[in-house]
């Protein structure tokens, strides 16, 4: 890769670094869901640093070539990221379902209350 293009990428991932971690400070990102983010940048970055350690591991996991390879990960990491926020959706909606149950029947509750300081 030529070295002006691995400076545009460093670059433009450190940017991106920054900006996920100014999501996090401003309580627009959760820490949990920005750690895989966060990895994922700074394992890039060290790969466009030294982009030899690309071609070594797609020899060592035999596949043909270090674009290959990338695409491979990128891959990977969108079904783990897709896995976690459909876990995060799943706990979400058991929350919301349980709170609704309880403002219902909080409801009922005062509705009987106030029935019975009428009568």
């Amino acid at each position: 890769m030529l070295l002006r293009l691995q400076i545009i990428v460093a670059i433009i991932l450190v940017l991106g670094l920054l900006y996920v971690i100014s999501l996090i400070r401003n309580n627009r990102l959760e820490l949990r869901h920005a750690i895989s983010w966060i990895l994922v940048g700074i394992i890039v970055l060290i790969l466009d640093c030294f982009p030899t350690l690309m071609e070594k591991l797609s020899e060592l996991l035999g596949i043909a070539s270090p674009v290959n390879m990338m695409f491979f990960l990128a891959f990977l990491f969108s079904l783990v990221i897709i896995l976690v926020m459909s876990v995060a959706i799943s706990i979400a909606s058991s929350s919301i379902k349980k709170l609704v149950q309880e403002i219902g029947i909080l409801k009922a509750r005062v509705d009987e209350l106030e029935n019975k300081t009428r009568d």
